[in-house]
């Protein structure tokens, strides 16, 4: 019983070293920053709309949400 804990435990161990080894963290060349700074790579095509967005239903909804704003429940904060 212990011995097939023990070999889950190693075969989890080395999946894990596995995966951290194969990960891409390399960096960005310079010429393919160009083609990453494009409009269409942005996680947020609009931020100040996203922002003021998260603005309008933190205030309908009367709760302060983790992204800094607080909410006031009417809206006219």
């Amino acid at each position: 019983m212990k011995f097939s804990v023990m070999n889950k435990l190693i075969t989890l161990a080395v999946a894990i070293i596995l995966a951290g080894s194969l990960s891409a963290c390399t960096p960005v060349a310079a010429w393919e920053r160009g083609t990453l700074a494009r409009p269409e790579m942005a996680l947020d095509a609009d931020p100040l709309e996203t922002t003021l967005n998260n603005h309008i239903y933190f205030s309908k909804e009367a709760s302060s949400g983790g992204n800094s704003a607080s909410g006031g429940g009417c809206g006219c904060n």
